[in-house]
């Protein structure tokens, strides 16, 4: 059994996942990895109603991606970038989770069905991403009415994506969000921090797993310590969009979270960390397992509508 975790629903859940006899990621294989993921995101019940939803693609390559507008009139943009190792998840399996973050925070959820490892290695990802962030700069009639505010977000993997675009539109000097929100994202390819092995096993996320994932996305292993993949080694952070960082106390990933977001404030970003207590990685689409998961999901919506509302223009 499991320590106890931040409530009993979640320690009982993840006591049952590690007595489940699946195989591990890199015996599985990313087809089947998608399958199961978008299996499961079919099982959930819908998220909250939403105001309008809308399919769209993002020029020039025509990515995927689906806008939640939870209210009538203009209100904050925030591109989410899913979680799923570089490899899996979708709009799909992100599909309650959006609606939930729109609901809660009051503002539009442009999810993102981006390229993924192995058949897109980086940099697929933070191009699609990119590309995004540029075409809503255009202000395209699509997102009529206009966004006041912009931001990007996303979990996991998708963290590690937005922070990477945060990084590459402040180099290239355009359509910079005003907003960055990374929740348990992994900052550092090369496994950096103790939590790695304090965290590495038994809570949903292994690091062997981590390994397998990293080395879809960038399978040169001399790589995963450069900036344009991991962001924690970027040289300068310095007039970065202020950051909102969530790690999870029992996460493999919560320490480079933890550095990254110091290093944020250290080059002078305003910087919101909060380590969820009790937690572990995935919170975000495991609401109806946990009343706790479900009440640090709708933290981080509180948070984004707090940071969006300060934003001049929000």
């Amino acid at each position: 059994m499991v320590e106890p975790l931040a409530d009993a629903a979640l320690t009982q859940f993840i006591a049952e996942f590690n007595a489940q006899p699946v195989p591990r990621p890199a015996e599985a294989g990313a087809a089947a990895l998608r399958a199961a993921s978008e299996e499961r995101a079919a099982a959930r019940p819908t998220g909250p109603k939403m105001h309008a939803v809308h399919d769209v693609a993002v020029p020039p390559d025509g990515v995927a991606a689906r806008l939640y507008r939870p209210a009538e009139g203009p209100t904050a943009l925030v591109v989410f970038l899913h979680g799923g190792g570089f490899v899996m998840g979708s709009v799909a399996t992100h599909d309650r989770a959006c609606r939930r973050l729109a609901s809660a925070s009051g503002a539009s959820i442009l999810s993102l069905d981006y390229r993924r490892a192995p058949e897109h290695p980086w940099p697929a990802a933070v191009d699609d991403a990119m590309a995004t962030l540029r075409w809503i700069a255009s202000r395209p009639p699509q997102l009529d009415p206009q966004p006041p505010v912009v931001a990007i977000a996303g979990d996991s993997a998708g963290g590690t994506v937005a922070a990477l675009a945060c990084i590459r539109a402040r180099d290239e000097a355009e359509a910079a969000p005003e907003l960055q929100v990374l929740i348990y994202a992994n900052t550092d390819l090369m496994n950096s921090g103790a939590s790695m092995q304090s965290e590495g096993h038994g809570f949903g996320l292994e690091v062997e797993d981590i390994e397998w994932f990293n080395a879809q996305w960038v399978p040169d292993p001399a790589m995963r310590g450069d900036p344009r993949v991991s962001p924690l080694y970027a040289p300068d952070l310095s007039e970065l969009p202020a950051a909102i960082v969530i790690t999870c106390e029992h996460d493999p990933l919560r320490d480079q979270g933890e550095a990254y977001a110091q290093r944020l404030r250290s080059a002078g970003v305003a910087t919101t960390l909060r380590r969820e207590p009790g937690m572990v990685h995935n919170f975000m689409l495991w609401d109806i397992i946990s009343p706790a998961c479900a009440a640090a999901a709708d933290r981080v919506a509180s948070d984004m509508r707090a940071a969006l509302a300060a934003t001049p223009g929000g």
